[in-house]
C-alpha cells in the first residue's frame, strides 16, 4: 500500500461529496457488471468491501435479505447513509473496516468490491482475498483497475502515487489459490475488468 488507510481514508472523506458525480463512464460500467454478476438471493447476505457512498451494496439490497457496507473513510460512508435513508432501506448496515480487517463476523453468501481493492499492494491483495474466502461465500465479485496488459502510468486509471494495481493473471491465482475458480473476466478497458470467482464444490459450482 502506497499509502496507509488513515490517507486513504482522509483522501476519501475530503471528496465524498463529490465522488459519485466525478466517475467516468468506465467505472459505472464496471459497477454495473459488478451489481450484474453479484445477483444475490432473496436469503442472501451480501459483504460490500471498500463500498465508498454504496453505489455497488445499495443496488443489490432490494434483491438481498441483508447488505453490510464496509469502507476506510467516515464520510463515504456518510453518504451511502444519505442514501439508504432517502430510499428507506432498513436491510443495510455501515461501519468503517478494512480488506484484511472488515470488522464483521459474518455471514456472508455474496461479497462484492468495486474500484479499491487496486490501493493495496499484491502481497496484501493476496491477503484480502483470503479474508474474504473465509467468509466462505459461494461468489465473490471483483470490480477494479487491473492490468490486461502492459501498464501504463499515463492513463487516466492509474495514479501510480496512490495506486498499486496488479494483473488479471495474479488475481486469478490469489482466487484460485484459496479455492475459488475464476468463472467471468469482463474487459471494460485495458487497464478496468470485472472477475468473478465461484467456490469450488459450491451450489453454483456445478460440482
Amino acid at each position: 500500500m502506497k499509502k496507509s488507510v488513515e490517507e486513504h481514508a482522509e483522501r476519501f472523506s475530503a471528496k465524498a461529496a463529490e465522488y459519485d458525480e466525478s466517475k467516468t463512464d468506465e467505472y459505472h460500467a464496471c459497477a454495473n457488471l459488478a451489481i450484474e454478476h453479484a445477483s444475490p438471493n432473496a436469503g442472501d447476505v451480501v459483504l460490500d468491501l471498500g463500498a465508498g457512498t454504496g453505489a455497488i451494496g445499495l443496488a443489490l439490497a432490494p434483491d438481498a435479505d441483508r447488505v453490510v457496507l464496509r469502507d476506510v473513510s467516515a464520510g463515504m460512508l456518510e453518504q451511502a447513509r444519505e442514501k439508504i435513508a432517502d430510499r428507506e432501506l432498513d436491510n443495510v448496515e455501515t461501519a468503517e473496516g478494512t480488506f484484511r480487517e472488515p470488522d464483521y463476523a459474518g455471514p456472508a453468501d455474496v461479497i462484492v468490491s468495486n474500484f479499491a481493492l487496486h490501493h493495496l499492494s499484491d502481497a496484501e491483495k493476496r491477503e484480502a482475498i483470503e479474508v474474504m474466502a473465509d467468509y466462505a461465500p459461494r461468489r465473490i465479485v471483483l470490480g477494479d483497475v487491473m492490468f490486461f496488459g502492459s501498464p501504463d502510468p499515463a492513463a487516466e486509471f492509474y495514479s501510480p502515487e496512490v495506486d498499486d494495481p496488479s494483473t488479471v493473471g495474479h488475481l486469478v491465482d490469489c482466487f484460485t489459490d484459496v479455492g475459488y475458480a475464476v468463472t467471468a473476466v469482463e474487459r471494460v478497458h485495458d487497464q478496468v475488468g470485472v472477475l468473478v470467482a465461484e467456490r469450488r464444490g459450491g451450489e453454483d459450482s456445478g460440482e
